[in-house]
């Protein structure tokens, strides 16, 4: 009789067991879908602001090599050149592959470059202030919803 009134206990998980796992890793893959788009785009992002960085220290190794003169072309993707007046050495760096480099002799504009473009003003500030010497690199970052244009100067 008290065989009968005991209950055999059954094994494996129920359904609000297994509910309760699939749910909790239905939410790990959603943060991991949201956060890698933006990683990429903090990656995209980091490596513009390096190759500015870059394309800035290329011009002032062209001025060391120089006597102090800044390029008066400077451009290229993957390989930027930069030359001068004839009798100046010219210099080449290496930036990201698909980064493009180009330059102007006019202040930096208002609006942004294209991403992925950076636009090198020869003889402004990043205010627009006119200095012989100066040399600023103007390019475009992605925020969350915007292109964001910045400034970095020599």
């Amino acid at each position: 009789m008290l065989s009968k009134l005991q209950t055999k206990k059954e094994e494996g998980f129920t359904i609000i067991e297994v509910l309760i796992v699939l749910a909790i890793a239905g939410l790990i893959l959603l943060i991991v879908f949201l956060a890698v788009p933006a990683l990429q785009r903090n990656s995209r992002n980091t490596a513009t602001k390096n190759d500015a960085q870059n394309v800035l220290g290329g011009v002032s190794e062209y001025a060391g090599a120089n006597n102090g003169a800044i390029p008066t072309g400077i451009a290229g993707t993957g390989t930027v050149n930069y030359t001068g007046p004839a009798g100046t050495n010219p210099t080449s760096i290496n930036i990201q592959g698909s980064t493009t480099v180009s330059s102007v002799a006019t202040a930096p504009a208002a609006t942004a470059p294209a991403l992925g473009t950076i636009v090198v003003s020869r003889g402004f500030k990043c205010n627009g202030t006119a200095s012989p010497r100066a040399v600023a690199a103007l390019y475009s970052i992605e925020t969350t919803g915007a292109t964001v244009r910045q400034c970095a100067e020599s």
